[in-house]
């Protein structure tokens, strides 16, 4: 206590810096709300002004000359008054606090208690200037406490009681760290208040009221922090699910079209879907990326979307189509492709629709591509497609045997498939992967 009481001068004039420093930080976070912002620095204004009022009713006491008569005088009511305000603004703290963080909607009652002690405190303090109710000052200019000094701790006292009670009874409206902290902090002005009545000339209840302040504004930066930290949380979780949405009905989309485009002709009902399952299955064991495998999927599955302009007694007919016909079958990669690049953000779509017909050997259609030419996805669909439509009944045909199937696609290698996909569905086949793929 007596360093306190030798040093408690430099300890208020670095306090004061700091509260002034606090104060100008106060107004900087955009992301509190202009009363918390507003409230926080006229806390650390208010503290320290307390801090230099309580140094100058040091200083010019004993100051027997006209202006240390009045600066004491003066001081010694500021600090009286700004002990009773400190408490105030934290009241109107806690209110903001259980309104934003608690979403208490209406004041409690003992909150208004608290502002009409302040007003009678303030009253009483005013009083104290003429009357001499809790100090008075001899011919030295000293100041003595008079008999009725303890008054002046009644009304801080009460304050942070009914403060504490306030947060014991709703402690559920606010976190448990927030509430610990609150209840602490509030609680420690007591004791000091305490101490400092007991012992005479020392400030400890100023030093431990603007203590606390400063760890209100360093508490609320980091509640804040650990707020904003969780509404990030929140916000990435918004946009996952967003995009898991927005995926699920993506993948719901395509496979609807390709269900419609399937149902223009009985003989070819699912397969848009056994070629992009079996496709995705090529890519994988081919070594592509996880995107890439998805891409050939989507690919696959709307690579026949440009059927839609073809006329229904040509995709039905049973017989051999005449050239005219023929021709009009032929113009459904451009038709498909057309469609799908209209789908700018995902420009694989049309890749498959486009060139899914060109051959290895570059006698296929539309453009004849030949070789690597063709892109990766079109050259996997082609060699599916064709396993397909060769193990699939068709209006003019009965389906292949498996064994003519493989031959086909053996025997189509360099030439019609790229070799490297083709031998990869030749050993799927050989090992069972492709009927437990199709459940065939």
């Amino acid at each position: 206590m007596d360093f306190l009481r030798a040093h408690q001068l430099d300890i208020m004039l670095y306090m004061s810096g700091v509260c002034g420093i606090l104060a100008l930080m106060s107004l900087m976070p955009k992301f509190l709300s202009r009363k918390r912002r507003s409230l926080l620095a006229i806390m650390e204004v208010a503290s320290m002004l307390l801090l230099n009022f309580d140094r100058l009713s040091y200083i010019y006491r004993g100051n027997t000359t006209d202006f240390g008569g009045v600066m004491v005088r003066f001081a010694n009511g500021m600090t009286y008054f700004l002990t009773i305000l400190i408490p105030l603004l934290v009241n109107y703290f806690i209110w903001d606090l259980y309104q934003n963080e608690g979403g208490m909607k209406i004041k409690p009652k003992r909150l208004f208690i608290c502002e009409i002690l302040f007003a009678i405190g303030t009253i009483l303090i005013i009083i104290t200037q003429f009357t001499g109710l809790y100090y008075s000052f001899d011919s030295s200019n000293l100041y003595h406490r008079s008999p009725y000094n303890f008054i002046s701790y009644i009304i801080p006292f009460a304050v942070i009681f009914i403060q504490e009670s306030l947060l014991i009874q709703y402690r559920d409206r606010l976190n448990r760290g927030l509430f610990i902290a609150l209840t602490i902090s509030i609680a420690l002005p007591t004791v000091a208040s305490v101490i400092q009545y007991l012992s005479y000339g020392v400030s400890l209840t100023s030093i431990t009221m603007v203590a606390v302040v400063i760890v209100f504004f360093i508490y609320t930066l980091y509640a804040l922090g650990d707020e904003v930290g969780k509404a990030r949380t929140r916000e990435i979780n918004f946009y996952k699910e967003a995009q898991e949405k927005e995926a699920e009905l993506f993948v719901e989309t395509t496979e609807a079209l390709a269900n419609a485009i399937d149902a223009k002709d009985s003989y070819t009902s699912g397969h848009s879907m056994r070629v992009a399952l079996l496709s995705k299955e090529i890519a994988e064991e081919a070594g592509l990326s996880d995107e890439e495998c998805d891409q050939v999927y989507f690919s696959a599955l709307l690579h026949d979307v440009g059927k839609i302009g073809v006329r229904d007694e040509v995709i039905r007919k049973p017989d051999k189509l005449t050239d005219e016909e023929f021709a009009n079958i032929k113009q459904h990669p451009v038709l498909g492709y057309q469609i799908l690049s209209s789908i700018r953000q995902s420009p694989y779509l049309s890749v498959g629709a486009h060139y899914h017909h060109e051959r290895y050997d570059g006698s296929g259609y539309p453009e004849g591509l030949k070789g690597e030419e063709i892109p990766v996805i079109a050259r996997i669909i082609a060699v599916a497609d064709a396993y397909d439509a060769m193990t699939s009944s068709r209006s003019y045909r009965d389906a292949l045997s498996k064994q003519k199937v493989r031959e086909e696609i053996a025997n189509g290698m360099g030439k019609q498939f790229d070799p490297k996909f083709a031998s990869i569905l030749l050993t799927m086949i050989d090992d069972g992967t492709v009927d437990m793929l199709l459940k065939v």
